[in-house]
């Protein structure tokens, strides 16, 4: 626990038995106070790693639901088992799991109610590898978010998340996609229920074992990412109604 909150790690993972031990490795326990894994239907032996590494909480997807649909049973699971602060970490180990302290401290604090590990802030993406196609779509659309959204964020893209209780119980994350537009789709939901989002500094890494959707794929997201946005506009301007802005309590 950090500050009489309790901690839980949420790894949403599809074929990282290469990579979530070393990811595992590094997750701060003394805060930490429990891990879920939830393997989408993987190809390799990931869900037989997390077993040997003693992770209890795992849950197979009997058939692959995507991205999004793997982190609703994350968020869902981690709720059930009383969690106060949720922290989603890939366990590909693109994002060090030594940033946890820092991001679960400014929840527990009750200074913010979501943290996002920013790749953009220091130059870390460009550091780490990220190809350079991908840094530039990512500054566009994350400068045409900000607009649209009236927001400052770095970016909008990074998969290193920490949530508070009050935020995943509030928003209704499972109205959104089960594609890689999930995780926009829910910083929508955040900044339109008024809640602010902290950033820190985080380095990334981008290597062979490392997830990455391809060229298509990307360009696909953009697509989903700019409908989001203009989603978010008119739903603030009264002009489209969407379920999904309605919070549950």
């Amino acid at each position: 626990m950090i500050n009489g909150k309790k901690v839980i790690v949420v790894l949403p993972a599809y074929n990282a038995e290469l990579t979530l031990e070393k990811t595992y490795s590094e997750i701060p326990f003394d805060i930490v106070d429990d891990v879920v894994l939830v393997d989408d239907r993987s190809k390799d032996n990931t869900v037989e790693v997390g077993k040997k590494l003693g992770i209890k909480n795992i849950i197979q997807h009997e058939v692959n639901r995507g991205y999004g649909g793997n982190q609703k049973t994350c968020y869902t699971k981690a709720l059930e088992l009383g969690a106060d602060i949720v922290i989603m970490l890939h366990p590909d180990y693109q994002y060090t799991p030594k940033l946890i302290h820092s991001m679960a401290s400014l929840i527990s604090n009750n200074l913010f109610h979501v943290v996002l590990g920013s790749r953009i802030l220091g130059n870390g993406a460009l550091k780490g590898g990220m190809p350079l196609y991908k840094y530039f779509f990512n500054r566009v659309l994350t400068f045409t978010q900000n607009i649209l959204v009236n927001q400052k964020l770095s970016e909008y893209h990074t998969g290193y998340r920490a949530f508070s209780k009050e935020v995943l119980l509030k928003i209704k994350y499972n109205r959104n996609s089960d594609d890689f537009v999930f995780d926009n789709q829910m910083l929508s939901q955040i900044i339109y229920a008024g809640y602010d989002i902290a950033e820190v500094t985080c380095p990334t890494k981008y290597f062979k074992e490392a997830s990455s959707i391809n060229f298509k794929r990307s360009m696909v997201y953009g697509m989903g990412v700019l409908f989001t946005s203009c989603s978010h506009r008119l739903c603030k301007w009264g002009i489209l109604k969407m379920d999904r802005y309605e919070l549950n309590f």
